[in-house]
């Protein structure tokens, strides 16, 4: 197994064992040893990979320990403060920023890991994930636990296009059904999900845990300095989205909104920071006439400088994904003070709900742009909202959030279940 440069020393397991004695001998909360599974992680950029990251650094600011088993990507990335063992995979053909772990690895993997000790094991999405953490858990007799970052039954549509729709979602269901019952817990970023969940019949523990961000990461940022070194004038009216392009996410439709909103706003334009498959198709329809020169891609900026300035460049961040779980660059946006006008689908709804930074738009064109539109045109209100911004955001805070993780882990951990037989 190919691993980072950054390890878990042994001796740290023992403290934490050390540490586990003395606080139950005392009643207080004890360290866990927490092993996740992952088909993804940075610097493959999407939800689930900043999920993963904002509650395994918590948790080891907390005295967790905490090992991340995720694809390698063949680039170098940031060290990590826990361990990461990254196992070989091949592209994806339909998305080829994805990875697929072999079947060969997974077995390798489990073998490895089960000869490890640990209190849970925490799996991040359906995959060779999946797989590899039902195996463990079975040798090993740890709790298993799930999160449920995404709509499937919604995804599918896109990368299964020529299959009917009707069969799409029934097999998306069969599927989060069968994977849901090998689990002793599930955790959901939002009420919507769980709704979502009940639905399919699933009968799985569940815990409504949304993914906190550190918000000391999304502070700062240049708007000024990111519009001059990109040559966009100080006074242009700017849209900002920061979204995995991808058909599910509708960026398609923030782009007819822009082409909408030009009459009334000649020299609007919007930016986009991100990558993905749907990146060319996007890129020509930016070149249209209607268009042409009020887009501009980013592709994937630095999370902790260019990005910050980019969302910081835009009077108005705007976002409109039918699909999400939860919707982290909503909160992000609004930790910074950018004003927010979004759709409120899902998992976006809860973190809409309330919200004193952000502007909720109906999900057609006409309805969206007039949004949008009302606050081009009204700085004092724009000025409002990116003031009561980082009030919305602090509701989101990764410490408090971490906790409640820690919690559930050690709930699951002193349950102590049979052990399970022998995958």
């Amino acid at each position: 197994m190919a691993r980072s440069s950054v390890q878990v020393p042994e001796a740290g397991a023992k403290d934490r064992r050390r540490c586990r004695i003395a606080a139950t001998k005392f009643g207080q909360p004890w360290p866990v040893d927490i092993l996740m599974l992952s088909d993804v992680y940075f610097p493959r950029v999407n939800g689930v990979s900043s999920s993963i990251r904002s509650f395994a650094h918590e948790l080891v600011r907390r005295g967790h320990g905490v090992t991340l088993v995720a694809p390698a990507y063949g680039e170098t990335a940031p060290a990590e403060p826990f361990e990461l063992i990254r196992l070989p995979g091949r592209p994806v053909p339909f998305d080829p920023e994805d990875r697929l772990v072999g079947r060969a690895a997974v077995r390798t993997a489990a073998a490895a890991l089960a000869r490890r000790r640990w209190d849970v094991v925490h799996v991040h999405t359906p995959f060779r994930a999946h797989a590899l953490g039902r195996r463990v858990a079975r040798r090993t007799g740890r709790p298993l636990v799930a999160s449920y970052h995404t709509w499937f039954e919604q995804y599918a549509r896109h990368y299964l296009p020529w299959l009917p729709d009707r069969l799409l979602r029934a097999g998306a269901r069969a599927l989060s059904r069968r994977h849901c019952r090998a689990l002793d817990h599930l955790v959901v970023p939002s009420r919507e999900m769980a709704g979502v969940l009940a639905g399919y019949g699933i009968a799985t523990p569940v815990t409504v845990l949304p993914t906190g961000l550190d918000l000391s990461e999304f502070s700062g940022g240049d708007g000024a300095a990111f519009r001059a070194r990109h040559g966009i004038a100080a006074d242009r009216p700017v849209l900002v989205t920061v979204s995995r392009l991808a058909a599910e996410k509708n960026i398609g439709f923030l782009l007819e909104v822009t082409r909408r909103l030009r009459d009334a706003h000649p020299d609007l334009l919007l930016l986009v920071a991100g990558e993905g498959p749907d990146a060319r198709r996007l890129q020509q329809q930016a070149a249209q006439p209607g268009l042409a020169g009020h887009v501009r891609f980013f592709g994937n900026l630095d999370r902790r400088g260019e990005l910050l300035d980019c969302y910081r460049a835009g009077d108005v961040f705007v976002f409109a994904s039918p699909t999400e779980t939860q919707g982290l660059v909503l909160i992000e946006a609004s930790a910074l003070g950018v004003p927010v006008v979004s759709t409120a689908v899902m998992g976006t709804a809860t973190v809409l709900a309330d919200a004193r930074g952000a502007v909720v738009a109906p999900p057609d064109l006409d309805g969206f742009a007039a949004a949008v539109d009302g606050l081009l045109r009204d700085p004092s209100r724009r000025a409002a909202l990116a003031a009561a911004g980082p009030q919305d955001a602090a509701r989101w805070s990764a410490p408090a959030l971490a906790r409640r993780l820690e919690a559930l882990y050690q709930d699951l951990a002193d349950a102590v279940p049979a052990p399970r037989a022998t995958a």
